[in-house]
Parts: structure tokens; sequence; C-alpha cells
């Protein structure tokens, strides 16, 4: 592009000059800005790599602690699918730490249970829509499981194979158990394992899945089953810690013993005044007399008296 002639003068050309000069002005004037941003915008950019943290800087205490605290919101808000802007989250906090903040501290609150309701219904969608997902997965599971080889199903929907069959006793519901154990979900996933913990786990039959209590009273001592566990005999709609609601479960099992039955419940309610013992009226006519037991030496006198009623009985 040529560089338009600085004459001016009075006629039509010249205005038309002075229009071109002016406006090549004027675009040399914008390129140049937009010259000079775009270098401003590499250089913020170059500052910024610089500045990003690295392993060296959480030598230093107080540039771990930000890091840490940092690292732990951003984990809060990926792991509940919360969107905020980042811009305004960290100003808040410069905002505050001055005592410059735009919301008081009432307000603070109620913003925050207004994340807290929306993180709420977030999950409750989530939970429905993979609830939802994961009972159909269990049906299409079951359905074909049922025909494999070596696979009985059970009138509750409960699925076992038998891997090895023991000889010893089968457990009773209130029997006390030691097994070693494997849990998968569907896609093969491990979300449990007494395998790997090294040491085999104790319960009792009922204190467990009802898939589990219902396997183990048909079970003998050394055998070894796979489970298939309907979402209904498992943890149903609530799911549990790394099981998504309505999930069917695997289990490997083995029952290696039975430890002892379930100790009942003491019911017996502490002794913690003194026992007035009054005579019935025939005893008071030969002459008994009222007694007060010592709370410390009620335990005594009843091991006495079973003594005695004992001998009593044997006679």
């Amino acid at each position: 592009m040529q560089k338009p002639s600085t004459r001016l003068g009075s006629n039509a050309n010249d205005a038309y000059a002075l229009f071109a000069y002016l406006t090549f002005n004027i675009n040399l004037r914008v390129l140049r800005m937009k010259l000079i941003t775009n270098v401003f915008a590499m250089l913020v950019l170059a500052t910024m790599v610089v500045q990003s943290a690295t392993k060296e800087d959480l030598q230093d205490q107080k540039k771990r602690f930000g890091y840490g605290l940092g690292s732990n919101y951003g984990k809060l808000l990926k792991e509940n699918n919360l969107d905020i802007d980042l811009e305004m989250f960290l100003q808040g906090m410069k905002d505050y730490i001055k005592d410059e903040s735009l919301m008081s501290d009432s307000e603070i609150a109620a913003t925050t249970q207004e994340v807290n309701n929306v993180v709420r219904e977030q999950r409750k969608v989530e939970q429905e829509r993979l609830a939802a997902e994961n009972i159909e997965k269990g049906k299409v599971f079951l359905q074909e499981n049922m025909s494999k080889e070596g696979v009985k199903t059970l009138s509750s929907g409960l699925q076992y194979k038998v891997v090895h069959e023991g000889s010893g006793d089968i457990p009773n519901a209130s029997d006390k158990v030691r097994v070693h154990y494997r849990g998968q979900l569907l896609d093969g996933k491990e979300f449990d394992s007494s395998y790997t913990r090294g040491k085999p786990a104790s319960f009792t039959v009922t204190g467990v899945i009802r898939g589990w209590t219902e396997a183990l009273q048909l079970m003998k001592v050394g055998s070894k089953w796979q489970l298939f566990i309907p979402a209904d005999l498992a943890y149903g709609e609530k799911g549990n810690r790394g099981i998504p609601p309505n999930s069917t479960l695997i289990f490997d099992v083995e029952l290696l013993g039975i430890d002892q039955p379930a100790k009942p419940k003491n019911t017996t309610a502490p002794i913690t005044s003194d026992i007035i013992k009054v005579p019935s009226a025939a005893e008071l006519k030969k002459g008994a007399q009222i007694e007060v037991i010592k709370k410390e030496e009620v335990e005594a006198y009843l091991e006495k008296e079973k003594e005695s009623t004992d001998k009593s009985e044997k006679k």
C-alpha cells in the first residue's frame, strides 16, 4: 500500500487526500494498538507460566498451605460437578481477608446453603438416573446368567454357583462365621475384599446383606461359592460406599468356619439401690422379719438363694 500524499489543498482532490491521510493514520494506530494488546497478552500468559506452581514451591509452608487448600476446594467442586466463576471465587476470598467483602456473614451463609441445595438436588437427580440404569442392567445380567452352567436360582432371586463343596457344618441364623470374600460390580470393579486385606472377616449370619444371610445358611464350612445378588437383596436404591444405587453384586465367598453362636445381649438391669425383702403372711406368722439387703450384697444373696433352691430340688 502506498502512503497517500500529505499535501493539503482546497479542491476535491485535496479533500479526498486529507480523508485518505486521516483514515490511514487511524487504521495504523488501531493496528499498533492491537499489536501492543497481543504482545501484552502474551507477556501475561508467559508470566502466568513462569509463576505456575512447582514441586519446589511445596517446600515452603505458606505456599503448601495455599496450594493444599486450593486443591481441596477444587476437589470438592469437581466431585460435586459444581460450575462456578473461579475469578469471583478468588475475589471473594481476597475481599473477605481484607474485610472488604461484598456480602455480610448472613448473606454468605445463605449463599452457602443455596450451593448445598443445588449440589443435593444434582446428586438426587444423578442417583435416580443411576438407580434406573443399574436396575435394568441387573435384570438383563441375571436373566442371562441363570442359564449358565452350574448357576442355580432361588425363589428370592438370589443366584449362586458352587465352586467347591465343603463337608463341614451349615451355619444357623444365630451363628458367627469366618469368611474370605471378594465383591465386584457388574463391570468387574472390585469394591471390597478380605483377600486384599490379608485377613478373613467375622460377623453374624444376620449381620450382613440379605443375599449373604440366605446363602450362608445353605453353605457347608469349607465351601466356596460365587454369589450373584440382585439389588433388592443387596444395598438397594441407596447403595453404599463405592457401590452405586440398585447395583447387582457378584461375590466370591469362602466359608472358613463357624466361630461361635451369637451371644444374647444381657438385658438384666444393674442393681443401683438396696432391696427390701418382705416375707409372706405365712412366714411372718412364723416369726420371719423384714430384711434390708444392701445393694453390694445382693449378688451374693441371690447366689446363696440359688444354691439353697438347688439343694432342695435334689432332695
